[in-house]
């Protein structure tokens, strides 16, 4: 058998993984890696470690492991940014993601009025998640920064981009459509770097990787030895993009929702890019030669915080299961739970000042507050499908669902209920390494296409509207009057 061997870039460690080309998984390997806060808001990386955790993952991967490796297939976090010499020395620090330095910047650009071209452009929101900001702030406020731009020996990358350029010694230097798409950089339209912007965010002196479809032959590596004989890359992508590649979403109006401490959202919308409107992104799904699949991106921003911020800070409960086999029992008793701790996202935007629990009587149980908890997940991803549908002019097909909170039969049934469509749950955990190893197989000619490798994923659960969808209708309907009284 021929194999394929996906590394999966996060942002706690690295994960790495072989594959066969029915989508088995036969090795597993895992590093570590630290982010630091030198600052309050500022989140870093050490971009060595970073490759270093790839390394290590792989070799604790392939220990042991007898086959033939077709070749490498990278997912990895979206939007750090990574910047090093021609030496290939880094710069300084990679910026996550998760860094708000660039607040002051984005306030900047939109009092400038640029919110409109830069959406028109990239499909994006103004806001320090993206990379464009934190380049910015990077250039008015590092020294060594500045001076490596002004004097072009600044090479950015996001950490695709960075660890293959280590992967093979400095000699490909590229990214894939999808990371590209999450630096506020990339003509979505074009499918190149936006040069006018370049130019007003000042960094026209920097170099940009040449850009390359996610199934691509982006280059060759050892792994710094590991290996006997170099193995091409062939597949590299953001790891939102790569788990809704791995769920299945590869046709319009199929989405896939991972659901942790928040939500983020994603629908392949088919081959053209839509406007982003209601606080959505447009951005891409996937790419291969020939084939450009976009898709709208909402986040929602407190998910499986909410019940547990009423188990750990309230002690409303001790025991989630517990909670949930009230469920069975009771209703919401007309309580809501407004999760605004950091306000309301996607599509409502809205910042009360906090979160909120309303409807609640002299008959109110703590069941009812904590079903009303769980019930206020599945509406706001409901709201950020509507508004998805509304965009694109497709309708839902099917959500396919990751994260922990898929362990809670009873969110699935009622997520189900509230949408009218069927959602479903995968046997494989690591669903962002999945896509990346489907775009691989497909380059090395290991499986006939995407549609192949999806057939032969193993669905764990699929759930189908209920009883409950008149109930969950009438819910949602009152949820939505409670965030219009906000």
């Amino acid at each position: 058998m021929t194999f394929i061997l996906s590394i999966d870039q996060g942002t706690s460690g690295t994960k790495a993984l072989v594959f066969d080309s029915a989508g088995q998984v036969h090795a597993r390997g895992f590093a570590p890696v630290a982010c630091t806060t030198p600052r309050t808001g500022f989140v870093e990386q050490d971009a060595h470690a970073l490759y270093d955790s790839v390394l290590k993952a792989v070799r604790a991967c392939l220990d042991g492991f007898e086959g033939k490796l077709a070749g490498v297939g990278i997912s990895n976090q979206r939007e750090t940014v990574v910047l090093w010499n021609g030496r290939g020395e880094p710069i300084v620090p990679a910026v996550s993601w998760q860094c708000q330095r660039s607040l002051g910047i984005c306030e900047r650009l939109k009092v400038d009025g640029l919110a409109p071209l830069i959406a028109e452009k990239t499909g994006l929101l103004i806001d320090p998640y993206f990379s464009g900001t934190k380049l910015i702030w990077l250039n008015e406020n590092d020294e060594r920064v500045r001076a490596a731009i002004a004097a072009r020996d600044a090479y950015f990358g996001t950490v695709d981009s960075w660890l293959l350029y280590r992967l093979t010694k400095g000699a490909s230097y590229c990214t894939d459509y999808t990371n590209a798409s999450r630096t506020m950089l990339l003509n979505l339209g074009a499918l190149e770097w936006d040069r006018d912007l370049l130019e007003a965010f000042g960094l026209a002196g920097l170099h940009l990787p040449a850009l390359r479809p996610s199934a691509s032959e982006f280059g060759a590596t050892d792994f710094d030895g590991l290996l006997d004989t170099p193995i091409p890359v062939l597949s590299m992508i953001g790891d939102s993009h790569a788990a809704a590649v791995g769920e299945g979403c590869l046709a319009p109006g199929v989405a896939k929702a991972t659901m942790g401490t928040g939500s983020s959202i994603l629908m392949n919308v088919g081959a053209r890019a839509h406007a982003p409107e209601h606080g959505l992104v447009s951005t891409l799904c996937f790419t291969m030669d020939g084939r450009v699949d976009y898709a709208l991106e909402g986040i929602v921003i407190s998910a499986g915080s909410t019940p547990a911020f009423f188990k750990e800070k309230l002690n409303l409960f001790d025991d989630f299961a517990k909670a949930e086999q009230a469920f069975t029992e009771y209703d919401n008793g007309g309580v809501f739970v407004i999760p605004a701790f950091s306000g309301i996202g996607c599509p409502h935007w809205k910042y009360p000042g906090g979160a909120q629990v309303v409807g609640l009587n002299f008959s109110t149980s703590w069941q009812h507050v904590a079903r009303a908890a769980y019930e206020s997940i599945v509406y706001q991803i409901k709201d950020v499908i509507t508004v998805m549908e509304q965009v694109a002019d497709v309708p839902l097909a099917e959500l396919y669902l990751d994260g922990g909170l898929t362990q809670r039969p009873f969110l699935l049934q009622y997520l189900s209920d509230t949408l009218n469509r069927p959602v479903s749950t995968l046997a494989l955990s690591e669903i962002s390494a999945a896509g990346a190893a489907a775009l691989a197989a497909c380059q090395a000619r290991l499986v006939a296409s995407l549609d192949g490798w999806h057939a032969k994923r193993v669905v764990a659960r699929r759930v189908e509207p209920g009883a409950g969808v008149a109930a969950a209708a009438d819910n949602h309907a009152q949820w939505l009057r409670w965030i219009g009284r906000l």
